[in-house]
């Protein structure tokens, strides 16, 4: 019922206020219509760029190179691929998930602690090139190290939590 509330408030505050609702409505579908225009070159770049990394090798190249510190830290060593893939897809990070569900079971604390780093974390690199492209930045400065960072502290944390909570 929010949802539909939410829409339904929206209206009977426009008429209040004496806005044209239709009118605006179709107006921000316009512009909402040209920003997609303006994303896509950058969506499909980081589609391809996130399917050549994957079928390529990259990744298991990067999970082996995670491998130690991973030990290190007594990280899971199955999360490693969530580790490198939820920064760059969400739904390659959900087909992990699904992954680690079909092979330890969804009670599993590898999937539990998955589920929780999906959460905890943000699909950094895909917010980068989609919203920053949306608007023209052009110079990202130090958004990406900041949202790399994050989602580091994300993953670590999820890993301490889930071992408090989930560990039998």
């Amino acid at each position: 019922m929010a949802i539909p509330l939410m829409i339904v408030g929206i209206i009977i505050h426009g008429l209040q206020k004496r806005v044209k609702v239709y009118e605006a409505f179709t107006e921000g579908a316009k512009e909402g219509f040209v920003t997609a225009i303006r994303i896509i070159p950058s969506f499909v770049a980081m589609l391809v760029a996130i399917g050549v990394f994957r079928e390529s090798g990259a990744l298991d190249l990067l999970m082996g190179a995670f491998r130690p510190l991973v030990r290190l830290f007594n990280i899971p060593e199955e999360l490693v691929a969530m580790l490198i893939m939820r920064p760059l897809s969400g739904s390659g990070a959900q087909s992990i998930i699904s992954e680690l569900a079909h092979n330890y079971g969804p009670e599993s604390l590898a999937c539990r602690t998955a589920a929780v780093m999906m959460g905890s974390s943000e699909t950094t690199l895909y917010v980068l090139a989609i919203y920053f492209g949306s608007v023209s930045i052009k110079k990202q400065r130090h958004a990406l190290a900041s949202g790399l960072i994050a989602d580091l502290v994300g993953f670590l944390s999820a890993v301490y939590l889930s071992r408090i909570f989930f560990s039998f």
